[in-house]
């Protein structure tokens, strides 16, 4: 979850095959995957040491005390518990461990980030308990093998069995042990394993503190149909590639909780400024729209000729690699986008509008699926534009473009004459998406297409399928899904 290093990885020389950067788009699902392994194995762990608990005090044993962690014979299980070191920290642990899987669910980081945030980040505490937990010793190993080998023959043996034992192999003197066994606990190692990716981590906190300690600069903000914003912004030394995203803090709204946002635009040698789109949906965006764009207050008399808007302070960490980067790495690639998943897609196609040299792509296939007709409006001139552009450069099949719309309740054309080449080219309905490969794999036999999605999963399951299917064309389409870390 170093999402720096991995970004930073992602843009060096030394990772240029595309597998390879495929893999750090796992990251997220590798890092939910070690959780749901440290939370199974855990089980395991906490249940067979409930287990030794009680057999420590069922089994208590005069001849060896030093391994008994237990003080007596049938001392209650649960005073060994909260009254050792392991005990407690254990505990201690299975609370941290309930905490960060129950609030890592879905509906829990939909309905209310800030819990999310807060006790996901207990991990750093989780992870100091953890290497405190081997100090109480409850495990030990014997020093003095050599000199008491286990079996050998004791003077002091409690057993009536074992004194009878003895008796016959008395004469064997190597049976015979030389001194009584000595334990000594484990020494802790877990340190060892932990400390140095924790460290890794807290450095690349700071790194990211100290480079989005400055608040930008807020250029403009703009309102779009559907509750979509869009936030233009400026920021000193920012740069970054088509596919990124950023993470925004706003101590207006939360001073703890980020939240990431594809760029929509990157910064070009015209144009300093960045922006994003984001859709009004839940608690932090409604709050942060109502800073950026308060309701008139009508109990001014007078107004002034010009307005100077007070924007509130705001803080931008990244840019962050996503697989989205990965679109101008294939010959021919094919981007799907559910609703507001297009804002991936939307700086892809600015970089095209932009004349962005020395990528691979030598076509696109743009796949946009909504359920209202005015969210195509959110990038319309932007999809008119970059289709002039290649008119003009005679290379119309450079862009196939496809607009789907699933609501048909009162719904009407985009009748403006500037939007004529959407028009065209929107459709009512849901894709289908298998006829859709098809023809696409037609059209390019025996090549590599780059699948790339971001909207419900819905979508993205049914198309992740799809791809993992033999194609007759002999074309390979290698499915690429959108998530944020």
């Amino acid at each position: 979850m170093c999402r720096s290093l991995l970004t930073f990885v992602r843009g060096t020389h030394a990772v240029s095959t595309r597998k390879t950067r495929r893999l750090l788009d796992k990251s997220k699902t590798f890092h939910v995957a070690c959780g749901v392994a440290i939370c199974v194995f855990s089980v395991v762990h906490v249940s067979a040491h409930l287990v030794n608990v009680v057999n420590f005090s069922a089994s208590y044993s005069d001849d060896f005390p030093a391994l008994n962690l237990a003080r007596y014979r049938g001392e209650d299980p649960k005073m060994i518990i909260f009254t050792t070191i392991p005990g407690i920290t254990g505990v201690l642990l299975v609370l941290i461990l309930f905490l960060m899987f129950t609030s890592s669910s879905y509906c829990v980081r939909v309905s209310n980030y800030e819990i999310f945030w807060y006790t996901h980040n207990l991990f750093i505490i989780f992870y100091i308990i953890l290497m405190v937990h081997m100090v109480g010793g409850a495990l030990k190993y014997q020093t003095n093998i050599e000199a008491h080998p286990p079996g050998c023959l004791r003077t002091n043996q409690s057993s009536t069995e074992q004194q009878g034992e003895e008796l016959e192999q008395s004469e064997d003197e190597e049976g015979r042990c030389r001194e009584d066994a000595y334990f000594q606990p484990h020494y802790p190692q877990t340190w060892l394993w932990v400390s140095g990716p924790l460290c890794l981590y807290c450095v690349e906190r700071f790194y990211r503190y100290i480079r989005s300690s400055d608040p930008v600069t807020i250029v403009t903000v703009v309102r779009h149909p559907c509750d979509v914003i869009e936030l233009r912004m400026l920021k000193k030394n920012f740069s970054a590639r088509p596919g990124q995203y950023i993470v925004l803090n706003c101590p207006g709204v939360s001073s703890f909780e980020n939240h990431p946002f594809t760029l929509t635009t990157c910064p070009t040698e015209n144009k300093e400024t960045f922006g994003i789109h984001l859709r009004v949906v839940g608690d932090w965006t409604e709050r942060f729209t109502q800073l950026l764009l308060p309701p008139p207050r009508i109990d001014l008399e007078i107004l002034p000729m010009v307005q100077q808007r007070r924007y509130p302070k705001l803080y931008v960490d990244g840019p962050f690699g996503s697989p989205s980067e990965e679109v101008f790495n294939y010959d021919v690639s094919l981007c799907v986008a559910g609703g507001i998943g297009v804002t991936p897609f939307a700086c892809v196609l600015h970089a095209l509008l932009d004349g962005w040299t020395g990528f691979r792509l030598q076509r696109l296939y743009f796949v946009w699926v909504c359920r209202e007709l005015q969210s195509f409006y959110w990038f319309a001139e932007l999809l008119c534009a970059l289709h002039h552009k290649l008119w003009q450069e005679n290379r119309p099949d450079y862009f196939n473009l496809k607009l789907y719309v699933s609501q048909t309740d009162g719904l009407l054309s985009m009748s403006e004459e500037k939007y004529r080449p959407l028009s065209s080219r929107l459709l009512v309905g849901r894709p289908k998406w298998k006829l859709l490969l098809d023809e696409i794999g037609k059209s390019n036999k025996h090549k590599r297409v780059g699948v790339f999605c971001c909207g419900p999963k819905g979508i993205s399951r049914t198309l992740h399928r799809l791809c993992n299917s033999a194609r007759s064309s002999g074309t390979t389409f290698e499915f690429n899904k959108e998530s944020f870390c």
